[in-house]
């Protein structure tokens, strides 16, 4: 009797250390998902402020129909979810994001938009070293 008890604790052992495991894989990859839509939504965000710089009037401190003097506000340009670039021209303004929490292989994800006047492109992810 004293043997299957035993091997019954040593089983149930084992198999909390695996849902244990498994537990701890599902939340990473949670995380690392959550990490990206924050980011590709932040981008998406910071586009919009593009396109509202490009349709207001320079009196009102606008881009008078030109994306050329805009910059991402200060306080977007790092946030919790990751840090925010552009590179801006005349008629458009490619926004880049990257986000902060690595997978499993220490890569971050990588948001990039376009922004024309009159549409915001879908949101490119790729996974890059940080």
């Amino acid at each position: 009797m004293g043997q299957q008890q035993l091997l019954l604790i040593v089983l149930g052992v084992i198999i909390v250390g695996i849902a244990v495991v498994v537990g701890i894989n599902l939340f990473t990859a949670n995380s690392v998902q959550a990490n990206q839509d924050a980011v590709a939504s932040d981008v998406t965000n910071i586009a919009a402020l593009a396109q509202q710089f490009y349709l207001k009037p320079t009196t009102l401190g606008g881009g008078g129909n030109t994306f050329t003097n805009f910059a991402i506000p200060a306080n977007l340009l790092t946030t919790a979810s990751g840090s925010y670039s552009a590179v801006v021209a005349a008629q458009t303004v490619t926004i880049t994001g990257l986000g902060t929490v690595q997978d499993t292989d220490s890569k971050v994800a990588k948001v990039v938009v376009a922004v024309t006047p009159n549409a915001i492109g879908a949101a490119t992810v790729t996974r890059v070293a940080p």
